[in-house]
């Protein structure tokens, strides 16, 4: 008995087993159909010409501020293929020939975006696919002349600066040009938006033209013209809220307030400097233009007294110790903020700085008087007012 009951077992363990691998082979195969009836989120063709380094970069954002990279080599000489089997991202933005060149186009899912055209002039390169990559290329169809003038005339200062001395003269008259070729791109741009004030690709046209950090009146003309149903586009609001920021640092604007501590850990606000000027100086380590000689901040250290002037420097350097060995052999009394939990990188945000250096002159009465990129400018600025 105790036999027969040990077989009828083994009997129903082997059904049991049979039938779980045809319940596995079953459901795998389901998935497996699944998976193949299933469209590519994103997919990215691009056929570009003149592409010297063929390892592109790209950047997947979404409104959250949710950021992934992904590498990607050419199958053959300009040629690649992205794709994505899921995500929800509002832009990708491929980074090419060593990141110094790049374009960003806006995704729909389950529509191919194509990426063509000559990558020497990066701004004309013809994106198609989804509503907004096909308006926007249309709409940049009609600026063709003006932005093929513009990638000429900044090589051209590209290379005349590497022509040795008697550059300038060749320089400003090529300087002067583009000048005048940029004030026609943004003419041409402003009548497009305000044909087309119902058009997503008219937000992103202002983002690329009309975001300026010293003067937003453009920006938030062209703003007001935009259809009220605009409103809630993810880039309307970015462009509002940068508006936001760049008039809460325009001259005549009181300057934003803050409560940080330097290297040595002290606290330092506006409010540690009472009664005399403070220049803001924004600075980091790799910026060779941002050197304490070149914007001439030593200079003005040596030739104003603290209370008349003083400084406070904020750099994006995370290592404070090597810092304060530095500062240690130097003959000025620096006052310096580094990224130390962030600080620099907090100041950086209150104060709009997205170009170093970037130097703020506040007067006593914390209002901001000057803001510029230019040792020289600062140090004659400063003889008007004190000497």
């Amino acid at each position: 008995m105790r036999i027969f009951t040990s077989s009828i077992n083994s009997f129903n363990v082997g059904v049991e087993y049979r039938m779980s691998k045809h319940i596995i082979w079953l459901v795998g195969f389901l998935l497996l159909l699944l998976s193949c009836g299933e469209k590519m989120a994103y997919r990215i063709e691009g056929k570009l010409s003149n592409l010297e380094d063929q390892t592109l970069y790209a950047v997947f954002e979404n409104d959250g501020g949710t950021k992934e990279v992904d590498t990607i080599m050419c199958e053959e000489p300009g040629h690649f293929l992205i794709e994505r089997m899921q995500g929800d991202f509002q832009e990708i933005t491929l980074f090419f020939n060593q990141k110094t060149q790049w374009i960003t186009v806006y995704p729909e899912k389950g529509k191919k975006i194509t990426i063509s055209g000559d990558v020497e002039y990066p701004a004309m390169l013809q994106v198609k696919g989804g509503r907004l990559n096909d308006r926007l290329s249309d709409m940049k169809s009609e600026l063709t002349p003006l932005l093929k003038e513009q990638t000429d005339l900044l090589r051209q200062l590209g290379q005349g600066k590497k022509g040795g001395v008697n550059r300038s003269i060749k320089e400003t008259d090529v300087a002067s040009r583009l000048a005048n070729v940029n004030h026609q791109l943004e003419e041409a741009v402003a009548e497009i938006v305000k044909k087309n004030p119902d058009e997503t690709a008219s937000v992103v046209l202002l983002q690329q033209y009309f975001m300026k950090p010293d003067d937003t009146r453009m920006l938030d003309e062209l703003l007001a013209v935009l259809d009220p149903k605009l409103k809630d586009f993810y880039l309307v609001r970015s462009l509002e809220g940068y508006s936001e920021r760049v008039n809460r640092t325009a001259l005549g604007a009181e300057a934003p307030d803050f409560d940080v501590k330097d290297i040595y850990g002290t606290p330092v606000c506006l409010d540690s400097f009472p009664q005399k000027y403070v220049l803001l100086a924004f600075t980091a380590p790799w910026c060779d233009m941002c050197q304490t000689e070149d914007l001439y901040l030593d200079e003005i250290a040596m030739q104003y007294p603290k209370d008349k002037l003083d400084m406070l420097l904020v750099s994006l350097d995370d290592d404070q110790r090597r810092v304060r060995k530095v500062l240690a052999k130097d003959s000025i009394d620096w006052n310096l903020v580094t990224d130390s939990a962030g600080q620099a990188v907090m100041l950086f945000d209150l104060y709009n700085v997205n170009a170093l250096p970037r130097c703020f002159l506040i007067d006593e009465e914390k209002k901001i008087i000057l803001k510029t990129d230019n040792g020289i400018e600062v140090k004659q600025t400063l003889e008007k007012l004190i000497e």
